[in-house]
């Protein structure tokens, strides 16, 4: 049972079948979010002949597409070890999102939501928002 609910402190995001209902199914964006940190390693080449044109807008999709599967991970089989790893993805975004406040798609600002199990709202808010504008980034 997922321990993080879909709204707090005033907060209202998209429930979690929402949130995520355009995502790839569990295994296929591990395999993508996979091949996305072999990319930014170095240890495979990207899609594209060079560097991003946006490394900053690049970095903040691999950051989203991560948090957003630890959350779902950690919501199909939570536990102290994936609602741990879901809540420092989470928290990755949110300080990327920070530094770089007009990179957010949804209504909220990272600021807005306080509480570590809360950013995991603040991942759900934006992986529906960067699915509903296209994806854009990718």
């Amino acid at each position: 049972m997922d321990r993080t609910p879909d709204h707090t402190e005033g907060v209202d995001v998209p429930p979690l079948h929402e949130a995520y209902a355009d995502a790839p199914d569990l295994r296929r964006e591990m395999h993508q979010v996979l091949a996305l940190e072999a990319e930014r390693d170095g240890r495979r080449a990207g899609p594209g002949t060079g560097p991003p044109a946006d490394a900053t807008a690049a970095e903040r999709v691999r950051l989203l597409r991560r948090a957003a599967l630890m959350d779902r991970l950690a919501c199909a089989a939570p536990g102290p070890c994936p609602v741990a790893a879901a809540a420092e993805t989470a928290g990755q975004l949110v300080r990327h999102d920070r530094r770089h406040p007009g990179l957010v798609a949804g209504p909220r600002h990272p600021d807005t939501i306080t509480l570590a199990h809360s950013r995991r709202l603040y991942v759900r808010q934006e992986y529906a928002a960067w699915t509903a504008a296209g994806r854009p980034g990718t």
